[in-house]
């Protein structure tokens, strides 16, 4: 078992049945010119954590644990997603529409793509999901089920929504769930405190958050 120091209190998780999640690393979320670019937020604070998702990457690969990274997207011709989603947004750019990285959030445009600093490597899961959380309408379960998975590590984007609301839904099937604090980020810092703190609100009600640092710190302790 590897112990991190965590909050509220350790996370211990077994080597042999743990996943890291790499949520929604896109262009479009995280570059200029993206979808959440469009909506006026300033992206370079996703950009900002790049090097914490490269760093957990390379823990998870240098052990040879699962990786999944997941894409929101949709179909090219918009079947699955619902009008309730299209119709929010940027009052000029939305879902779907032509964007400088291609057609908004849609399968195949250069904005759906993982930005290339974080490039899956062979081996790798890459789930496309059309919902902020990562079990709706996807494989998810199933995957991990296959890998006798018990214990998840998250990072990606936005932590309130995609990260929080998979958290969420693994929490409800019984994970043990670690967020890493440097690998995650909102457009908003107050929506990214409020989210850490409920999530491990009441004794992990969700899960468990730490920084990296303290994850490779463990791991480096126990595969010594």
């Amino acid at each position: 078992m590897i112990t991190v120091d965590a909050s509220p209190f350790a996370y211990t998780f077994p080597p042999d049945k743990v996943a890291l999640i790499v949520i929604d690393m896109q262009r479009d979320f995280v570059e200029p010119g993206g979808f959440g670019d469009t909506l006026g937020n300033d992206v370079s604070r996703l950009q900002a954590i790049l090097p914490g998702v490269a760093g957990l990457l390379k823990v998870f690969r240098d052990n040879g644990w699962p990786v999944i990274h997941t894409r929101e997207g949709h179909r090219p011709d918009l079947s699955d997603c619902p009008p309730a989603k299209r119709l929010r947004g940027s009052p000029t750019l939305r879902i779907g529409d032509k964007g400088p990285m291609g057609r908004i959030l849609i399968h195949g445009e250069p904005g759906h793509g993982i930005v290339d600093a974080l490039a899956p490597i062979a081996g790798e899961y890459v789930l496309d999901k059309p919902g902020k959380g990562a079990f709706y309408a996807t494989d998810l379960g199933t995957i991990l089920e296959g890998l006798g998975t018990t214990h998840l590590v998250f990072a990606g984007v936005t932590t309130e929504v995609c990260v929080q609301t998979t958290m969420r839904e693994a929490n409800d099937r019984g994970f043990d769930n670690l967020l890493i604090e440097d690998a995650t980020e909102s457009y908003f810092p107050e929506f990214k405190d409020a989210a850490m703190a409920m999530i491990r609100a009441q004794g992990a009600i969700v899960g468990w958050t730490a920084p990296l640092a303290a994850l490779a710190a463990a791991v480096a302790m126990e595969t010594a």
